[in-house]
Parts: C-alpha cells; sequence; structure tokens
C-alpha cells in the first residue's frame, strides 16, 4: 500500500483490475486523468471522488465475455458433475469408485431450465450454447431482448422455474442483494447457483444456510462477499460449492483484448480525442 502510494503521486493513467479505488487513492495522485478499467464493473472505484476531481473513468465492456461466459459454463458442469468432489476423492483416498448416494445428485445441462439474471453480453454467448445442449433457457432483464428466442420472465417466476441460476449483473445500489434470504426461499428445492458476476448480488450467509439444509444442491462461485476469500470463509468449508479466485475473465486473449483498448485508450488522453466507453 505505501509503494501505491507512492506511484500515485506521479500516475496520470490508473490501470484498474480488482484493488479498490478509494477517494483516498485518488487524492494522492495530484496528476492523475484517466482510471482505466481492466474489465467491466466499476463498483470497487469511487466513482463520486474521480468526478469532484474531473478524472475520466472508463471500462471495457466486451474484452473478457467470451472468457467469463465459458467459465460460467464449466462452473455449471463442474456443480452438476462434481468435478471438484471427484478429483478430491480420488487425489485424497485413490478410491475408483464414488461414494454411495453420490450418482443420485448428478445432472446434465440437457433437460434442465436455466435462468440468466441480466442479459448483457455474457448471456448473449452463453444462452445459444446451453440451448444447443438442450437447456430451456430463461431470463430476467430490465428490457426485453425481441431478437433474442429466449423467455422473458419475471423475478419471481425465474426463481421458481429455474433448476441453475445464473448471475450477470454489475453490482450497484439497485442490485446489491439481489438474491436475499426471501429470493432463496422462492428457488426450486435442490436448484444450484452460479456467480461469475460480482459477489454483492448475493446474501452470502443466507447461501451457506441454503447449501448446508440442501435447499439448494450446489453452487459455482468465482466472486464473493469479500474478497479476497479467507481460508475460514464458510464457503469454502460446503463439499458441494465449486469456487474459484475472481478469475472467470482471466485469459490470455482477455489480456490481449484489454491491453489493447488501455494502450488505445491511453493515446486518445494524450492527444485530445474522445475516450472510449467513458461512464464518468
Amino acid at each position: 500500500e505505501t509503494r501505491f502510494h507512492y506511484l500515485l503521486k506521479t500516475c496520470d493513467i490508473l490501470w484498474h483490475v480488482l484493488k479498490p479505488v478509494t477517494a483516498d487513492h485518488i487524492n494522492s495522485a495530484p496528476q492523475l486523468k484517466l482510471i482505466q478499467k481492466i474489465g467491466v464493473g466499476v463498483n470497487t472505484i469511487d466513482i463520486k471522488a474521480a468526478k469532484a476531481r474531473s478524472i475520466a473513468v472508463c471500462n471495457m465492456p466486451g474484452t473478457n465475455s467470451q472468457a467469463v461466459a465459458e467459465m460460467t459454463l464449466g462452473l455449471m458442469l463442474s456443480v452438476l458433475r462434481k468435478l471438484s468432489a471427484f478429483d478430491g476423492q480420488l487425489r485424497e483416498t485413490g478410491r475408483w469408485r464414488s461414494p454411495a448416494g453420490w450418482q443420485d445428485d448428478l445432472g446434465e445441462i440437457k433437460g434442465r431450465t436455466i435462468g440468466l439474471v441480466g442479459f448483457g453480453e455474457v448471456p448473449i454467448i452463453l444462452a445459444p450454447i446451453l440451448s444447443a445442449m438442450g437447456a430451456r433457457v430463461l431470463y430476467c432483464s430490465r428490457s426485453s431482448k425481441p431478437d433474442q428466442p429466449y423467455r422473458q420472465v419475471s423475478k419471481a417466476e425465474l426463481l421458481a422455474d429455474s433448476d441453475v441460476i445464473s448471475l450477470h449483473l454489475p453490482e450497484t445500489a439497485e442490485t446489491r442483494g439481489w438474491l436475499d434470504a426471501a429470493a432463496i426461499t422462492q428457488m426450486k428445492p435442490g436448484a444450484v447457483l452460479i456467480n461469475t458476476a460480482r459477489g454483492g448480488l448475493v446474501d452470502e450467509s443466507a447461501l451457506v444456510s441454503a447449501l448446508q439444509s440442501g435447499k439448494l444442491a450446489g453452487a459455482g462461485l468465482d466472486v464473493f462477499a469479500a474478497e479476497p476469500v479467507t481460508g475460514d470463509s464458510a464457503v469454502l468449508q460446503l463439499r458441494n460449492v465449486v469456487v474459484t479466485p475472481h478469475v472467470a475473465w482471466l485469459t490470455r486473449d482477455t489480456l490481449e483484448r484489454s491491453l489493447a483498448v488501455a494502450v488505445d485508450n491511453a493515446r486518445r488522453l494524450i492527444a485530445g480525442e474522445a475516450l472510449a466507453h467513458q461512464i464518468a
């Protein structure tokens, strides 16, 4: 943190990934002109403080959509097929056969109803893949997508009908806690939750309780209420949860696309041109 503050003193452009950019950071950077998000979500940037200093904030929608869509599908399959549990059992015990009863919970994408919460660039990639695999795809979104062949439903209907729910919303004051304890009680018994969006969308304590009680069969989580997750997190103690450390976006391909946008925006700033994807 001390090193970071030292570098901020002569920083004109800040490339931001996950470390929160606070008002203190912004006010420690007298030359700062642009905060460039390497990704999409800007909930970890103090936008108000940036605006107060007339510092531009930009993101880069679309650069990580393919990677996140693929990871989302991977987490669905990992939970439905218990991949991490089988991997752990074979490595730790050498047992070739699965414990009695495990097969009762194994499932396929085909024939399941999958509810997508939000319908931006990631669901647009993911939905046809799920459909081609035989899933029935529903979505709930503030706006309808008449060019898409999938059925738009209310939040209540999506919660009640979906075997798998996948979250694809930004974290805002409006969406924070979207899946709270009340919403979880409305979910289909034995449903699965996938979250590659933001941890703040979910009441994590309520989710843990639902996973412990068997109300939900499992979850695939790339994001968490508090990051980085510590070893004593209740989520990490659950065998019916597949976890990854906020890396759904992280591929070499994503980095190449992202750096191209970031470098071009730096060029635009120096040249006095309009910045791409400026949100503040």
